[in-house]
């Protein structure tokens, strides 16, 4: 399959935006000027004006004086840019390879994307229809190479569909600045009579380098595809990345469930054939307003599963608002991890399988979110609140085993609370204890436990524990820092076992 290039010019960008901004102004001749070295300079002309005879690089005072109601307006010299990037990222509908060219140019590899619309013809129609509607004027042409489409698009018929080995025609009849020649290359063809391309694209190398230049030689090359044309996409390709096109815009969550799975069902036999499993997945819905909506799932380990995958999704859908329809879908493996197929039959096992627990993880988080989800393993530390950490992921195997020969709290205070209490004699627990205001009378209590300090510490503190009961059931694990025969004694609560 050969290279196809489409090549979208808007030659009145900047101008065509501020009409979408304010319609008021589309019955007025009017120009965008900016100050250059003391003088006004149009730098963007509207439709009425350009009919007008008013151009581009045009002082300010001569369009006044051909003109003399022409409005004027500031041009804002980082428009451009920003303008072809959002339609660029408007335009990820067409082709998933977008560049632009400054001031007024989008470039589309469209290689395997046209059969989608029914043809080469139905799909520079599709473009030129969306455009109009937005109100943009634009030109197009489609061609094997950046260079013929470029050149046809600016100097050609609009819209045109060169085809595979018809380059030489199209382009000898062309004038030599639909080559991107630089000015004074220019200047010195017109001063020889080489009014087209055909004129001097016969010559020999050796007599267009001398004379002119290698960039004529390389400009050449490229619009006949001998030289590759090397352009960067505006958003970066992702390797494993979906999409399916609706030639009617999807409105109903019933369509975006039938979209999700076949994206799904594509993307997992992509990373059947690679052995990955997909960790982090993004669905993004591009609507026919200009507007994206997007969701994102995440797995705790890898999947191909399409079944469980589409769960994940399902919890979200509600959260996707189509308005007038949705006429592209794209779907993007962020983050995908290596899967052997020993660990692909993730419905079909028993019992306290890992990959089990990992799916039920990953529907509990699409409901509550991620960050309410810990898993905890053992650490080598003896105070409680060190004993204990994070574990980085579902696989991770504990350094040490889990203390249980003696009770431990469900729930750990991260930082041990000072607390007020009434003791009738030392090393026994306390009769009752003061707690956020709140006094509690303890019925029952077991202890102490001493917890030290590791060895290779030098402070040699140590804490007694006790678990105590109140009146009213619930049971608190306390300790006592320090000891009543150095006056130093503190007493905190630390765990709530119910």
């Amino acid at each position: 399959m050969s290279r196809r290039i489409v090549v979208i010019w808007f030659p009145h960008l900047v101008t065509d935006r501020l009409l979408r901004k304010q319609p008021e102004l589309k019955d007025l001749p009017f120009v965008l000027v900016i100050t250059e070295r003391g003088r006004r300079i149009v730098k963007a002309v509207n439709v009425l004006a350009q009919e007008k005879g008013i151009y581009e690089n045009m002082m300010l005072a001569d369009c006044k004086a051909l003109v003399p109601e022409l409005m004027v307006l500031d041009y804002d010299a980082a428009e451009p840019k920003k303008l072809l990037n959002s339609l660029a990222e408007w335009c990820i509908r067409y082709s998933p390879f977008i560049s632009i060219e400054l001031p007024d140019v989008l470039i589309l590899d469209v290689s395997g994307c046209t059969h989608l619309w029914d043809g080469e013809e139905n799909y520079l129609n599709d473009i030129h229809k969306k455009f109009n509607v937005f109100g943009y004027t634009i030109r197009s042409a489609m061609a094997d190479t950046l260079g013929t489409a470029w050149a046809v698009c600016h100097f050609g018929t609009n819209a045109s569909i060169i085809e595979t080995g018809k380059e030489v025609p199209v382009l000898s009849a062309l004038p030599p600045a639909a080559l991107r020649l630089d000015q004074p290359i220019l200047e010195k063809l017109d001063k020889l009579g080489l009014k087209t391309i055909g004129s001097f694209m016969t010559m020999p190398n050796t007599a267009l380098r001398r004379r002119f230049g290698q960039n004529i030689l390389k400009r050449l090359a490229q619009a006949f595809g001998e030289e590759m044309e090397i352009t960067e996409p505006v958003q970066p390709l992702i390797p494993f990345q979906e999409r399916l096109p609706s030639m009617e815009p999807i409105r109903t969550a019933e369509g975006i469930e039938v979209a999700i799975k076949t994206l799904l069902q594509m993307l997992c036999e992509r990373l059947q054939k690679e052995m990955k499993g997909l960790r982090k997945c993004v669905l993004t819905c591009y609507r026919i307003d200009g507007l994206i909506e997007k969701i994102e799932i995440g797995t705790s380990k890898p999947s191909r599963n399409t079944l469980h995958l589409f769960k994940l999704f399902e919890n979200k859908i509600a959260n996707i608002e189509p308005d007038l329809g949705i006429d592209l879908f794209v779907m993007d493996a962020l983050s995908v991890e290596d899967l052997h197929s020993s660990q692909d039959a993730l419905w079909t096992v028993s019992g306290k399988d890992e990959s089990v627990i990992a799916e039920l993880l990953d529907r509990i988080s699409g409901k509550t979110g991620v960050q309410g989800i810990h898993r905890y393993l053992p650490s080598e530390h003896y105070w409680p609140e060190r004993s204990f950490k994070n574990a980085t992921s579902l696989s991770e195997k504990p350094s040490t085993e889990w203390r249980t020969d003696l009770p431990r709290p469900l729930h750990i205070l991260p930082v041990p609370e000072l607390i007020e209490v009434s003791v009738p004699i030392p090393d026994y627990p306390p009769l009752l204890f003061r707690y956020k205001g709140t006094i509690h009378n303890v019925k029952k209590a077991d202890g102490p436990e001493r917890i030290e300090q590791e060895w290779w510490l030098q402070n040699g503190l140590y804490r007694d524990y006790y678990c105590v009961e109140d009146e009213q059931g619930s049971r608190y694990w306390l300790f006592r820092s320090g000891d009543y025969d150095s006056g130093n004694v503190k007493w905190f609560i630390h765990g709530f076992f119910t």
